[in-house]
């Protein structure tokens, strides 16, 4: 599931978890700990503190939690397709199941049917695949991060690769006295 899903986005990281600290020293333990789980690199775990709470909302995004910026466009438009494809081919198989059972609705006007009903198909595709593609889970977060940094409390964002990654990563800051959210 993971490596479908990261085709679909193009991005490494997909979820990311974040850990909430009153103190520097407690968010520097779980920075370092976060950095010998298994698979770990540097460049996954990010710590914010305090100073970052001034930072401009673009560079806030692409300095910590989106580190994989590049190809926004890319992951629209895969995002799109993928779920459009879905999307036409459920319809296309919705048609095939109501011409085998021999509806009459569909049996009296072939075309007409066919068109709405692969047509609604690939819309309502292409509407799931702009939900997906705007990761609305990650803007509460964000938004959780922002307002914790205007409260003076220390942000550590882990950017794990896998479920089974996360998994990890969400265990050791619930064992620490962190505050944890979790995208995806």
């Amino acid at each position: 599931m993971d490596y479908l899903l990261q085709g679909m986005f193009n991005d490494k990281s997909l979820s990311k978890v974040v850990g909430f600290f009153a103190r520097q020293a407690d968010a520097d333990i779980a920075v370092r700990r976060l950095l010998r789980l298994p698979g770990m690199e540097p460049g996954q775990v990010r710590l914010l503190g305090p100073q970052h709470a001034d930072l401009r909302n673009r560079d806030l995004l692409s300095r910590a939690l989106e580190p994989e910026t590049e190809g926004v466009f890319t992951t629209f438009v895969r995002t799109h397709a993928i779920a459009g494809l879905v999307g036409s081919v459920l319809g296309l198989m919705a048609f095939g199941y109501l011409v085998a059972t021999r509806q009459p609705a569909v049996l009296d006007k072939p075309l007409l049917a066919f068109i709405a009903i692969v047509g609604f198909g690939t819309t309502f595709g292409l509407m799931l695949g702009a939900l997906n593609a705007l990761r609305p889970d990650r803007i509460w977060v964000v938004n959780r991060v922002r307002s914790a940094l205007r409260k003076r409390q220390w942000v550590v964002v882990a950017h794990p690769v896998d479920s089974h990654q996360a998994k990890l990563a969400q265990d050791l800051l619930d064992s620490s006295e962190a505050q944890v959210v979790r995208t995806l």
